[in-house]
């Protein structure tokens, strides 16, 4: 991320009113302004496949990208397919099954997929642009966290770890299956519910990792925040396989550029550092949510995502470096 971070420095700063959110606080998508009622909400995401199974690579693809525009507090309205694909394996229909997984996936969100692009490319390649819409008064930003918040997860951390034993054929059939059923569950009634409750304030979990996400979070509203680790759900086998090696360069790398921002207590053990930097694929909701409210947003969640896990709280922010504290 550090190096993203010294090319995205280079941007052009944006200089337009309607420009609601922009790459400047690292949100989840941009927001343009139509009207005093109508933004367009609008993000792009693709990646190669984390599973060998080519529909559910699709569906989880699909899934991953309209996730953006979920934690924007936003209703997805189309999409178009981005695709790189060698053409020498057109034949063998695994692009066709790809297409329509991540179709069945814009199905279930209720959004047509309106076209596309492609590309000839020796590494495969899918994920789509997702366009949506939201209220101006009604975005739900990284910038909103306040102290007392509390701070719910909605689907369990680990799919990286996971998706890199499948490379490895380390990973059970129940892990992957596991996995796949959390990573290709929208996050639309998660949404829903975080809209009901009235938040102001959240993010998605995806390369990041959790605390990278969460560090984003709590940078750009000039807060810090406490995290239980224990209380962060895991994908079934994700510790184990950690624990044995199967961990992505990206994990690493997540952990690496948080090094001056997190403080570790000394019960926080190597494995839990690295599954909690899992740079994951079509990650839950973090959601930043007033203790007030937080009995109305669980309750909204009740069997409308795979878990709704309690795992710390935003606190004032400190003169020290450390952004954020595991416990």
């Amino acid at each position: 991320m550090s190096e993203l971070t010294q090319v995205l420095r280079r941007l052009v700063p944006v200089d337009d009113p309607n420009a609601l959110v922009d790459s400047s606080t690292g949100d989840d998508a941009a927001v343009y302004r139509l009207s005093p009622d109508r933004a367009l909400v609008v993000t792009t995401d693709f990646f190669t496949p984390i599973v060998d199974d080519p529909r559910s690579f699709g569906r989880i693809a699909a899934a991953n990208a309209l996730s953006d525009i979920y934690a924007m507090g936003a209703r997805p309205l189309f999409a178009l397919n981005l695709v790189g694909f060698p053409r020498s394996l057109l034949v063998e229909g695994l692009l066709e099954e790809i297409l329509v997984g991540g179709g069945e996936t814009c199905s279930e969100a209720g959004i047509p997929v309106l076209g596309g692009h492609s590309i000839d490319d020796p590494e495969p390649k899918f994920g789509l642009v997702v366009v949506g819409e939201v209220h101006p008064d009604r975005i739900v930003t990284n910038t909103g966290a306040r102290p007392g918040d509390v701070l719910v997860l909605t689907k369990p951390i680990g799919s990286g770890v996971i998706a890199t034993a499948v490379k490895a054929g380390s990973a059970s059939e129940s892990a992957v299956a596991a996995a796949v059923q959390v990573m290709a569950t929208l996050n639309r009634d998660a949404s829903a519910a975080m809209r009901k409750a009235g938040l102001v304030a959240g993010t998605d979990v995806t390369g990041f990792g959790l605390l990278g996400h969460l560090r984003n979070l709590v940078r750009a509203s000039g807060v810090q925040a406490e995290i239980d680790s224990s209380a962060v759900p895991l994908l079934p086998s994700a510790r184990e396989l950690a624990a044995a090696g199967h961990i992505p360069g990206g994990s690493r790398r997540n952990l690496a550029d948080l090094e001056k921002e997190v403080l570790w207590t000394e019960t926080v053990d190597e494995t839990t550092r690295i599954l909690l930097a899992d740079a994951q694929t079509s990650g839950g909701l973090l959601m930043c949510v007033p203790p007030e409210r937080l009995e109305m947003l669980l309750e909204a969640l009740e069997g409308s995502a795979p878990v709704a896990a309690v795992i710390g709280r935003v606190v004032e922010g400190r003169p020290a470096s450390e952004t954020v504290t595991v416990l």
